[in-house]
């Protein structure tokens, strides 16, 4: 009698699941150890699969961490695509995206050290990549529109760019969690514990709300 043969369904399912479990450990791998330190050995021996295997799916280790910088990047893309622009007035959708790139910082930690990695490496890898090349637009749309509704109702006086924006916003994010070890030793604050989030989620907003209302300018 021979073996009842898996549908071709579930055969994709498992090779879906396969895929995603190896990127999920290979992210973390790379986050941990750096693009040169990360071994496709150890992380085929952490997902119970085989070194072949894992080039039969990515096709090589560099194909491997350019798809984890792939996901990565498209998932906090993907949140700032919730902010429901079209029903919020400029004020509270600027402070929302502030705020939900605060959350996706937080809570996705390895991120921020892919992206110290990538930096390291020049952007080497990004660029070689089709998906990460347009990947930045739709937030510079989303930050666009938040502007023109801000001038077109007077909330917003700053002539700003949506790029600045978007760094700025960034930048505090992105720095509360790469730079909190040196930061702590040299001015002893833990600006990554639990105590200081609802603080400084409330001030990266009002941040970038106060330098669009015009708080500094001449």
């Amino acid at each position: 009698m021979q073996p009842a043969t898996q549908p071709a369904g579930e055969r994709q399912r498992d090779a879906d699941r396969t895929r995603a479990e190896i990127l999920e450990v290979a992210t973390r791998e790379f986050a941990r150890r750096g693009y040169a330190g990360a071994r496709v050995d150890e992380i085929a021996a952490l997902t119970r699969t085989t070194k072949r295997m894992i080039y039969y799916y990515f096709g090589s280790k560099e194909q491997l961490y350019i798809a984890a910088l792939e996901t990565a990047y498209t998932e906090v893309r993907a949140v700032e695509q919730t902010v429901d622009v079209e029903h919020l007035a400029p004020v509270e959708a600027i402070r929302t995206l502030a705020e939900l790139t605060f959350d996706h910082h937080d809570a996705h930690r390895d991120f921020i050290k892919l992206v110290s990695i990538e930096n390291i490496h020049h952007a080497e890898h990004i660029r070689k990549s089709p998906v990460l090349a347009t990947l930045g637009t739709p937030v510079i749309g989303i930050i666009s529109r938040i502007l023109e509704a801000g001038r077109a109702s007077g909330d917003f006086v700053t002539e700003a760019d949506a790029i600045d924006v978007h760094m700025m916003i960034s930048a505090f994010c992105f720095f509360r969690i790469a730079n909190q070890h040196t930061f702590g030793v040299l001015f002893g604050r833990d600006i990554a514990a639990e105590e200081e989030r609802a603080r400084l989620r409330a001030m990266v907003g009002e941040m970038a709300v106060a330098y669009l209302r015009g708080a500094g300018a001449p």
